[in-house]
């Protein structure tokens, strides 16, 4: 007796053991009707491929690859692309599939029956290893035409191979094409960043920072030059001064010599005069200065001629006078006045000249700091626009260096390790799946009988069954004889050989 659902182990051998052929009569007939199904249902055939994913020759630090996207990724799109319908009905018009269904539904549900034959499984990575990507993928068509599946299998293959290898070719052209016009405006830029900074060159030329200490040294050199044109105008001008000085001292001897050339007394003033000019002369000049020894000369010819000075005569006075022409030193002192003033004029336009130079100088080390400011603005632009063309310039090699090797077959490719397989055997029904299925549905079928049977059961067969259900205590036991009072066969449910008898107290 099965009390509150809870089947006891007694119970389950009591169950067993009357009702054994329930189980038995459930798991042949599950087996039977499992293998009956086996050999009815109609047989699927599966064709399969392998496909490595072969990595490109040239190491990835020399040509860097182009297409990054991951290979999960890239599969998963080509899956689409290839299980699409555009891709499926040339297939299913091609080897005429399906002949049975023709006419009876659309096209579109020929495809989609197709595409359910069809499974793409990634290969996964061997355990261990740091390399996480896809190392390939097995490519399996399902038919119930061995043949048929493996022609199918061969297609579909064929198109994933073709359309990595248009992938990957079309990727990299298409970053090609988009360095190159990148590169071109880059270079668009780059060339106007040159010419404003040539330009800026050209405006402020003698300007620029590293011309700054050239200035510098250049506005030193020029100040000396300053001091010293400076200098020697003023010499020139006390030069002309003091031949200025001579020359009218001699101007006026020479008139006096000329008018009073008889005179002793007028010889004596001019000797005077002429000792006069050489001690101012000997006061900034040495002995050996030539118009110290001209002075000196004159004073000696004019004591000379008034030792030799006749008796005054008036009428030769008129034909002194006709004769009258300057002397040699009075010529002499003309020519040194007028190279003075040659001398003056030059050192001062000189000194308008250097003026000119300091001042532009100047200038520049004042505009020196603004320059440089603009300066550099301009170079970091320009900076900038170069090491953004130079990495556009690099991308760009890489990537036709990354196009040419996929056309030469060399970059990351498909590679069809096993061909698609001719299968002998049905991979649907498969009898052992079957028969393991009808044994395990025949036991569990069994099971859930005798189950039933056992939770349904409520005889009393033992002495806890009565006190459960009479809730009285047993106080003796009446051993079964086998034979009831009416002659009757024995009460099967006696197993122990008494029949409990209980007493209310």
């Amino acid at each position: 007796m099965v009390r509150n659902g809870e089947i006891t182990p007694e119970d389950a051998k009591r169950v067993l053991r009357h009702y054994w052929w329930i189980l038995a009569i459930t798991v042949v007939g599950c087996v039977a009707i499992a293998m009956l199904l086996a050999m009815v249902l109609p047989k699927k055939y599966t064709s399969q491929t392998l496909i490595l994913v072969q990595q490109p020759t040239v190491p990835s630090d020399i040509v860097r690859p182009v297409v990054t996207e991951d290979l999960n990724h890239r599969l998963a799109s080509m899956q689409e692309q290839i299980l699409s319908r555009t891709r499926l009905e040339p297939i299913v018009e091609k080897f005429g599939l399906y002949p049975e269904l023709r006419g009876k539904v659309h096209i579109e549900d020929l495809v989609e029956q197709l595409r359910t034959s069809i499974e793409v499984k990634p290969l996964a990575s061997m355990p261990g290893t740091q390399n996480q990507s896809l190392p390939g993928f097995y490519v399996g068509v399902t038919f119930n035409n061995p043949q048929l599946g493996q022609q199918i299998c061969t297609e579909i293959t064929s198109m994933f191979m073709e359309q990595n290898a248009h992938a990957l070719e079309q990727q990299a052209a298409r970053t090609t094409s988009f360095l190159s016009q990148q590169l071109d405006e880059a270079k668009a830029k780059l060339d106007a960043q040159d010419a404003r900074l040539a330009q800026f060159k050209r405006q402020y030329l003698g300007s620029l920072p590293e011309e700054e200490q050239t200035n510098l040294s250049l506005l030193m050199g020029m100040n000396s030059q300053l001091e010293a044109n400076t200098q020697a105008l003023s010499r020139a001008q006390q030069d002309k001064a003091f031949n200025e000085s001579l020359l009218n001292q001699q101007q006026a001897n020479f008139e006096t010599s000329h008018q009073l050339v008889q005179n002793p007394e007028t010889l004596e003033l001019q000797l005077n005069a002429l000792q006069d000019q050489l001690t101012v002369l000997q006061a900034r000049y040495t002995a050996e200065h030539p118009d110290v020894i001209k002075i000196k000369n004159s004073i000696e010819e004019v004591k000379k001629r008034m030792a030799e000075a006749p008796t005054p005569n008036p009428s030769s006075n008129e034909t002194a006078q006709t004769s009258r022409s300057e002397p040699p030193q009075i010529q002499q002192l003309r020519a040194r006045l007028r190279q003075d003033e040659l001398n003056i004029a030059d050192l001062t336009k000189r000194q308008a000249q250097i003026q000119n130079q300091i001042g532009v100088l100047q200038a520049r080390v004042q505009a020196s700091p603004v320059v440089e400011q603009q300066f550099k603005e301009l170079t970091r632009t320009y900076q900038s626009a170069l090491d953004f063309y130079n990495e556009l310039l690099k991308k760009r090699d890489n990537s036709a260096m990354a196009t040419d090797l996929q056309h030469q077959q060399e970059g990351e490719q498909f590679r069809v390790l096993d061909p698609p397989s001719l299968p002998d055997k049905p991979s649907f029904p498969k009898k052992p799946y079957f028969l393991g299925g009808g044994l395990f549905a025949g036991f569990a079928l069994g099971a859930g009988i005798l189950g039933l049977i056992a939770v349904s059961d409520k005889a009393i067969y033992t002495e806890r069954d009565v006190e459960l259900c009479l809730k009285l205590p047993v106080l003796g036991l009446i051993p079964n004889l086998g034979v009831d009072i009416s002659g009757g066969e024995s009460n099967p449910r006696a197993e122990n050989g008494y029949s409990p008898v209980s007493t209310r107290a």
